[in-house]
């Protein structure tokens, strides 16, 4: 399970992340969606241990990721947003280099590196260096870096950001079908993913969660059905000053 409990993120005089709290269980999807600055990426940057909380507590697998930072960080992958990677390594130089780093050894790591070879489909690209990639395919090595290690837990920001329709559709129904067996949260602004992958929504405005549900439930909301009026209706657009 991840919990989060309470989470506060000021910088400054200025609460990015006010006071949110929910948790996720094995066999969830939990779509975290917001407009843009409503604080998605911050809570994601949290709850991976990247910067610390003004306030609360996050707990992965039981263990504190400030407290207890390595045992938590063991049992999550993490694709961060605009998809990180080291521009001079081959794509198999980069997987093996963070299967490496993720204690897989022998033909372990061979088995893993194919397998999210395989997954992500990088056969094409396996040899060529991460500089020479479209933005596609280097998103898509990223994703595979989070998932080299098999971990209980997923946490993705914007994995679908830079592919092309038919790519995106790939990982929609790669995250549903993984989440059936372990807990992923995903950030997005993208409605159309919420529906299509996630099993719980939550969605974000200005740092405060302003609704926790299914998909159905928070479309049950709009007198068409439709998660798009649900999301206007609750979150203000950027030009309204606050």
């Amino acid at each position: 399970m991840i919990k989060v409990e309470n989470l506060v993120k000021a910088f400054g005089p200025k609460l990015a992340v006010n006071d949110v709290s929910f948790t996720v269980e094995r066999g969830e999807v939990l779509g975290f969606l917001g407009p843009n600055g409503a604080g998605k990426s911050t809570t994601m940057r949290m709850i991976t241990g990247f910067i610390p909380p003004t306030s609360g507590r996050i707990t992965v697998g039981g263990h504190d990721i400030v407290e207890d930072p390595l045992p938590a960080k063991r049992l999550f992958g993490y694709l961060p947003e605009n998809a990180p990677g080291y521009a001079d390594m081959t794509v198999h130089g980069f997987l093996n280099f963070a299967a490496e780093l993720r204690g897989l050894q022998g033909s372990a790591r061979k088995q893993a590196i194919s397998r999210v070879v395989e997954l992500c489909f990088l056969e094409n690209v396996l040899y060529q260096t991460i500089d020479t990639l479209s933005k596609g395919y280097k998103h898509r090595t990223c994703l595979a870096q989070s998932l080299v290690h098999d971990p209980d837990f997923l946490i993705m920001d914007e994995p679908t950001d830079g592919l092309d329709p038919n790519q995106k559709h790939e990982v929609r129904n790669l995250l549903k079908h993984m989440g059936e067996k372990k807990a992923i949260i995903f950030s997005t602004h993208i409605l159309e993913e919420v529906e299509a992958a996630c099993t719980r929504v939550i969605i974000i405005d200005r740092g405060r969660i302003v609704a926790n549900g299914t998909p159905q439930e928070l479309k049950a909301r709009s007198p068409e059905g439709r998660l798009e009026d649900v999301f206007r209706a609750i979150t203000l657009p950027d030009t309204v000053k606050h």
